[in-house]
């Protein structure tokens, strides 16, 4: 018997996404509200205590409403928004973060979808903060760019409408007031004494990413070489499906071979991952191994969003975790 499945929010982007990876399962149903009740807090309530899961697709403040309508223990709730990424009683959802993630993902019925940034980020420094390699005070510091379409309808509608009426921008920072909503799970779950310095931005592309964060090795206590923070990696990463680190010597190509006029590297796409649940690392170091690169590329919609909490709903209801994806 299938699974039952209440997508809330489900006309959004993350949403559709999910929905899409949800629909040619026979192992799950896909449950919607009549269109005409779907401001019918009785309807609304009704469709989520009724189901077997519930994906939250929405703003904090409606997750968090959402969340206060479920009345039932049995309901299992993947939220894909910020509201209880930190909060006690929600089990992080980022199964490849830690060994025994997996497990506590699958017990729980309450589990918050990492953000797509974040997960760039805690994937690439958790392992080497619990190596060792970076001490938990260390000051971290990562640059980031994400497709356009993880700003929401706005900002799709903003980058997609002809001029005059959309933007012509190419590239847009922001978060300059340095108190991202991302912060918070970014220290807590990497390990770190204190929130990272986050340079986010918005390139003119629709979704994809790369996150990136720079590492002077040479004021890391142990002075690690990039060939040991590779090999950290690459250990904590052994046999995962949807995490991947590129070989060191793929790095090094990277870095000298495939490297066009003025060192531009050609290969590094941050669309390279669309429309997969996957993300791959890599470690480019300086020569003389005072300098390190850590680079992380995944769909924001993917493993970032959409991509995530399906794997998620499949290990809390007990399925092949990497079923639709």
């Amino acid at each position: 018997m299938a699974h039952t499945v209440f997508i809330d929010g489900e006309a959004g982007t993350t949403g559709l996404q999910i929905r899409e990876r949800l629909d040619a399962r026979t192992d799950i149903e896909v449950v919607s509200i009549d269109p005409a009740r779907r401001k019918d807090s009785d309807a609304r309530a009704e469709l989520l205590n009724g189901v077997d899961a519930v994906v939250l697709c929405l703003p904090d403040d409606a997750a968090r409403e959402a969340v206060g309508l479920i009345a039932s223990n049995s309901v299992k709730v993947v939220d894909a928004s910020t509201a209880y990424r930190v909060a006690p009683g929600w089990t992080y959802g980022f199964a490849e973060m830690a060994r025994e993630q997996r497990d506590a993902i699958r017990t729980a019925t309450r589990v918050s979808n990492p953000g797509c940034y974040p997960t760039g980020f805690i994937g690439l420094v958790r392992p080497l903060v619990a190596a060792g390699l970076i001490p938990p005070d260390f000051p971290a510091t990562v640059n980031a760019i994400s497709g356009y379409s993880g700003g929401g309808k706005g900002l799709i509608a903003e980058f997609d409408a002809p001029a005059p009426a959309g933007t012509s921008d190419a590239y847009r920072p922001y978060g300059l007031n340095l108190a991202h909503k991302h912060l918070a799970e970014m220290q807590t779950y990497a390990g770190l004494s204190h929130a990272p310095l986050f340079a986010p931005s918005v390139g003119r592309f629709a979704q994809g990413m790369i996150v990136e964060i720079p590492l002077q090795l040479w004021a890391l206590p142990g002075k690690p070489s990039p060939k040991d923070l590779h090999a950290a990696l690459e250990g904590a990463y052994a046999g995962e499906r949807f995490v991947e680190v590129a070989s060191w010597d793929e790095c090094l190509d990277l870095q000298k071979a495939r490297a066009g006029a003025g060192g531009y590297v050609r290969d590094l796409d941050p669309e390279a991952l669309n429309g997969t649940n996957r993300m791959r690392l890599h470690v480019f170091g300086a020569a003389d191994g005072g300098q390190a690169r850590l680079v992380a590329v995944l769909d924001n919609l993917g493993k970032g969003a959409s991509g995530a909490a399906v794997q998620n709903l499949n290990l809390m209801l007990g399925l092949e975790e990497s079923a639709g994806l």
